[in-house]
């Protein structure tokens, strides 16, 4: 691991400054980053599964909240079964039976879920991209904090074909954007999909509820889930159901519809394949409002789909840097992604890292008042 940054380093009112992290379970240093932008915004970031420690924006009064749920040392991520802030994959979300067939081969990967007893593989398996401790870059860069983080997944790796050198890159902006870049490189066809798993509450990490949060997504379609938690390759309209945040709706509004879909998750935790024009690669995907302190949120990206999950596992087992547990519904993800399971559809859009096709995917985070 090596940074080129000394431990503070400042450009204007630009800051960055890199401490000790601690020591994992098998020996390895790691490293917290903390970017500051001239406006005051704040990020915490470790080496340690490329987590996302602290988000710290300001309300509409200019009070500085920490958004982002996390811990406040290292000790606390290494029993993170809820990917809280952490970098996921090699494939982020679910593969049905953790099996999939490429270019005629079958391949298990190592399942880590067992809904209704059968099993599946979750964000990479049992021991995926979050737990690894990822060499550092950290330097400012054109008045622009930025951590370069980058991983070797070898080939067999959880079960997965191919080599796999993967790059992701923090970025916390002038307009209070925190950009998030993933690159990887493979030596043989192999599944990929890479997405940040940080848990928001725009009134601040330790708030009960996300009930009021006023979520719009820019998706007119969804892939519904069977009773694994598994989608079943249809395209479903999201108009007439509680899914369609085509236009803003409390999150609370409808989560407890009485619908198929929202029953077998307790809440959300589904993907919207996002509306996309031709030659718009770059999309705002959604928008959430907070209506008390005024935050809001815009996440744009590169990808197709865009995972909204209101923290229905939460179960409260959980303190956080501000002394309260974490409970369900306390918190909302927003993971954009492929398509879960996209291996096992070739009617969903492409997953395989093809060797002398890069990997490229690219979300912001953008941080506003209203």
């Amino acid at each position: 691991m090596h940074t080129d940054a000394p431990a503070h380093e400042s450009n204007a009112r630009s800051h960055l400054t890199i401490q000790p992290f601690g020591t994992t379970a098998n020996g390895a240093e790691a490293l917290h980053f903390w970017l500051e932008n001239d406006a005051g915004m704040r990020v915490g970031i470790t080496n340690y599964g490329g987590i996302v420690t602290h988000i710290e924006v300001p309300d509409r009064e200019g009070n500085l909240a920490d958004v982002a749920l996390g811990f406040e040392d290292l000790k606390s991520y290494h029993t993170n079964a809820s990917y809280l802030g952490a970098i996921v994959g090699r494939f982020a979300n679910r593969i049905a039976r953790g099996e999939f067939t490429l270019d005629g081969k079958k391949y298990s990967v190592t399942a880590n879920e067992f809904p209704n007893g059968n099993p599946g593989q979750l964000h990479g398996g049992k021991i995926g991209w979050d737990q690894a401790v990822w060499q550092a870059v950290a330097t400012i860069v054109d008045g622009v904090p930025t951590v370069r983080l980058q991983h070797f997944s070898p080939d067999g790796d959880e079960g997965y074909p191919g080599a796999v050198d993967v790059t992701v890159v923090y970025r916390l902006l002038q307009d209070n954007a925190l950009e998030i870049s993933y690159s990887a490189i493979s030596d043989a066809p192999t599944p990929i999909n890479l997405t940040n798993h940080s848990y928001f509450n725009l009134r601040g990490e330790g708030h009960p509820s996300i009930a009021e949060h006023m979520v719009r997504l820019h998706a007119d379609r969804f892939t519904p889930i069977d009773e694994n938690f598994i989608p079943t390759g249809e395209l479903r309209p999201v108009e007439g159901t509680a899914l369609d945040f085509r236009s803003a709706h409390a999150i609370g509004e409808r989560i407890d519809a009485d619908e198929d879909q929202l029953r077998k998750v307790g809440g959300y935790d589904h993907n919207f394949v996002l509306n996309k024009s031709e030659g718009r690669a770059f999309v705002l995907a959604a928008e959430v409002y907070e209506p008390t302190s005024g935050r809001v949120l815009e996440t744009w990206t590169s990808e197709p789909g865009i995972q909204l999950y209101t923290a229905n596992s939460l179960d409260g087992s959980q303190t956080g840097k501000s002394n309260r547990t974490y409970g369900p519904r306390s918190a909302f993800c927003l993971e954009t992604q492929h398509f879960p399971d996209s291996p096992n559809h070739p009617t969903f859009p492409s997953s395989i890292l093809e060797p002398g096709k890069p990997y490229q995917s690219r979300t912001v985070y953008r941080f506003k008042t209203r």
